[in-house]
């Protein structure tokens, strides 16, 4: 009896899933067949579904449309949110992983008080920050520098990291040590290569938080020449009338990178989550 049940309770569960990730999937699935869509048979409901009258001339509007010195050009905001976006991943993931070694493994008198105030600022939002910011940044505004330093150091990131360290073996640092191995040495040479899943997931929440990043860049860029894509997305959505479907083109183009960060980073992010579904 208990033999059949648990073919059963599997076939549950798995509908249970495939009719759960369905849902998820419909609003992307919207996303896509809108951007291949006329303007007009966009916003038709549920016929927005059917794959009709599918044509690539709303990405080529788009990229027409942003092409001149008046406009701004497309690819330069793109390339605006990609190296805003890649300061901000690979410092993240060196001063990040390097303060959260400092707090989990090594010996230093304040270290939980540190670790302390650090949790302390993962409940602080940016909104109640944000202000402030802009007046004690206000002569940088209209630079890439200050669309991506104020980011590099992240509260969430170092306790994603000090929570994987910390279920590192102290051993095998340990030998490491015996081996004559110092801090950096036993940081980049062993922590590091143990750490792929850790540094994965941070690289891909932090890329999703920057990459997404509005209200920073609509408090401090108001130059077309350094304006990041999301900015850009909310111009072109403004202008009057609205084409839904190369707004929504425009949108398949901005989410375009995330889905290829996260392929790149996959396999460790599977990793970590896996193992850390085994060690729960």
């Amino acid at each position: 009896m208990a033999t059949t049940r648990v073919p059963l309770r599997r076939a549950a569960d798995y509908t249970v899933l495939g009719v759960l990730a369905f849902i998820f999937v419909l609003p992307v699935l919207y996303l896509l067949l809108g951007s291949l869509k006329p303007s007009d048979e966009v916003l038709n409901g549920l016929t927005g579904f059917l794959p009709t009258h599918l044509t690539f001339a709303n990405y080529a509007h788009v990229l027409d449309a942003l092409n001149s010195d008046s406009t701004g050009y497309f690819w330069r905001f793109m390339g605006i949110s990609l190296l805003v976006a890649f300061v901000v991943v690979t410092g993240g993931l060196f001063v990040n992983s390097m303060a959260a070694y400092g707090m989990s493994r090594l010996k230093w008198r304040g270290r939980e008080a540190v670790f302390t105030l650090v949790l302390l600022l993962m409940l602080v939002p940016f909104e109640s920050v944000a202000v402030p910011l802009f007046y004690m940044f206000n002569g940088q505004r209209n630079t890439v520098f200050i669309q991506a330093v104020p980011f590099i150091a992240n509260a969430f990131s170092v306790y994603q990291f000090h929570t994987f360290f910390g279920k590192i073996p102290p051993s095998i640092e340990e030998a490491a040590r015996l081996d004559g191995a110092g801090p950096w040495r036993t940081f980049f040479a062993i922590i590091v290569p143990m750490s792929k899943p850790a540094f994965a997931s941070v690289a891909i929440l932090t890329f999703l938080t920057q990459w997404g990043s509005f209200l920073w860049p609509v408090l401090m860029v108001s130059d077309p020449s350094v304006r990041p894509l999301p900015l850009e997305m909310s111009v072109f959505q403004g202008q009057q009338p609205p084409d839904w479907g190369q707004i929504l083109a425009f949108g398949v183009l901005l989410v375009l990178p995330v889905l290829v960060v996260f392929a790149f980073f996959q396999r460790w992010f599977v990793q970590g989550v896996a193992s850390s579904a085994v060690k729960g």
